[in-house]
């Protein structure tokens, strides 16, 4: 498996708990210290989410550690940011969320060029069976690799 160099977090524990249907880019608004931290990796996603206000799409819940030689600006680590999108894209996500009950999780958070995007993934939560099931699936594909690999 590659290593993807521009990649600063996954939140793996996404696709156990939702299911996604579709995934959409974009960008986030950051200080410079707080580009700095995630440079070194310092981000969690635990219990993180985005939200609809006004017609702008926030993250609530990212985690992006201070940067400990910073001097100046030192925001919350634990602030509402704004992410960065198309007036189309956020009606159509709208519209997703009033009808079908659906949530917008970040499942990656990577440098494209100098800029900062975060992935986010239009999800469905499931239940205990729907999480088994998923597992159940992931090892019977596990041991079908497993036994194509040995021949």
């Amino acid at each position: 498996m590659k290593k993807d160099d521009n990649l600063i977090a996954e939140n793996r524990r996404a696709r156990h708990d939702y299911e996604i249907s579709d995934t959409i880019e974009c960008g986030i608004v950051l200080c410079g210290s707080e580009v700095k931290s995630l440079r070194q990796h310092m981000v969690n996603f635990r219990d993180s989410y985005a939200l609809v206000k006004s017609n702008e799409i926030f993250i609530i819940g990212l985690r992006i550690d201070t940067f400990k030689q910073a001097t100046h600006v030192q925001p919350n680590p634990e602030q509402t940011r704004k992410l960065l999108l198309n007036r189309k894209e956020i009606t159509k996500i709208q519209k997703l969320m009033h009808n079908k009950s659906i949530s917008l999780i970040p499942l990656k958070l990577y440098f494209k060029g100098h800029l900062v995007k975060i992935l986010l993934g239009l999800a469905k939560g499931k239940n205990k069976a729907d999480k088994r099931q998923s597992l159940k699936e992931e090892t019977v594909k596990k041991e079908l690799a497993r036994v194509l690999k040995r021949g």
